[in-house]
């Protein structure tokens, strides 16, 4: 568990510094440019993320803290296709969901989060995916924050949007339920 713990503490500090150090942030990113302040960002992330699977896949055999019911597994199914769609709202311009949330990608994380809290009940599961719902709730109020400060106005949505957002949620969700997460995870979430 210390190396998923190592790497969720790199992880999450990088993700964290707009919260607790946003104008160290903005200087840093004045002083070496947006380009290598996202490079080396994207590079502390990267190395966070790969020790927090890699100490995550060492916890698939700790301890059992409960045992969920077979009904959440169906219900962690369910609630991770809206997180999907929310993910890929982020990215896709003109949304109901981007407009209505304003940070759509933080709202689906909370959501993947809590269905695999719900799902599974060892202590690495509980760490991990309790540390990305608190992160997660902690980031999306730092963020509204943010923008009702900046005075930001929301992008209009649009319909098209939200059906290129739900068309490639779905795929995106369908794809990694049916042969990303056996493969990558090691466990078929639809059997």
């Amino acid at each position: 568990m210390e190396r998923m713990l190592l790497g969720m503490v790199i992880f999450f500090g990088a993700h964290s510094i707009r919260i607790v150090a946003g104008r160290w942030r903005d200087r840093q990113v004045a002083r070496l440019g947006p380009l290598a302040w996202k490079g080396a960002y994207s590079l502390v992330s990267l190395l966070g993320l790969g020790l927090m699977i890699w100490g995550y896949g060492e916890t698939r055999s700790g301890p059992a803290l409960w045992s969920p019911p077979e009904a959440m597994r169906h219900v962690a199914i369910l609630l991770t296709l809206p997180a999907f769609v929310l993910v890929v709202a982020a990215y896709l311009p003109r949304s109901h969901f981007r407009a209505g949330l304003g940070h759509p990608m933080l709202a689906g994380v909370k959501l993947w989060a809590l269905a695999h809290l719900l799902a599974n009940g060892r202590a690495g599961d509980v760490v991990l995916f309790g540390a990305f719902l608190l992160w997660s709730i902690a980031a999306f109020a730092a963020a509204r924050r943010r923008d009702r400060v900046a005075g930001r106005p929301r992008a209009e949505g649009s319909f098209k949007g939200d059906a290129l957002a739900l068309t490639v949620g779905l795929v995106a969700w369908a794809a990694f339920a049916m042969v990303g997460h056996i493969r990558l995870i090691g466990v078929a979430p639809l059997g």
